[in-house]
């Protein structure tokens, strides 16, 4: 599992999205800016993230599973269910 570097700090923060409010945009291949990390935070069901570069990687995240997104990789997340989480950025 990926995990964050040592070096970087949260910057900013999504409001909480559900199966109800998730940006459309999430859900289809999109990426971070340069330099800027991401936290995809589970806090209830469970969300499919699909990291597509350079091989293709699924992890199915849940609350104390959080999916790292590395700068300038393209990926996008997939409903699986009811769910409630939030995106931290880093950097």
């Amino acid at each position: 599992m990926r995990t964050l570097p040592d070096s970087v700090c949260e910057y900013a923060r999504t409001r909480e999205f559900s199966e109800a409010s998730i940006p459309a945009n999430l859900l289809k291949r999109h990426r971070t800016r340069a330099g800027a990390w991401a936290r995809i935070v589970v806090l209830q069901g469970r969300l499919r993230y699909r990291i597509l570069e350079p091989a293709v990687e699924e992890v199915e995240l849940c609350p104390g599973k959080h999916g790292i997104v590395e700068p300038r990789v393209a990926h996008e997340v997939e409903l699986v269910g009811r769910v409630r989480f939030h995106v931290e950025f880093w950097r």
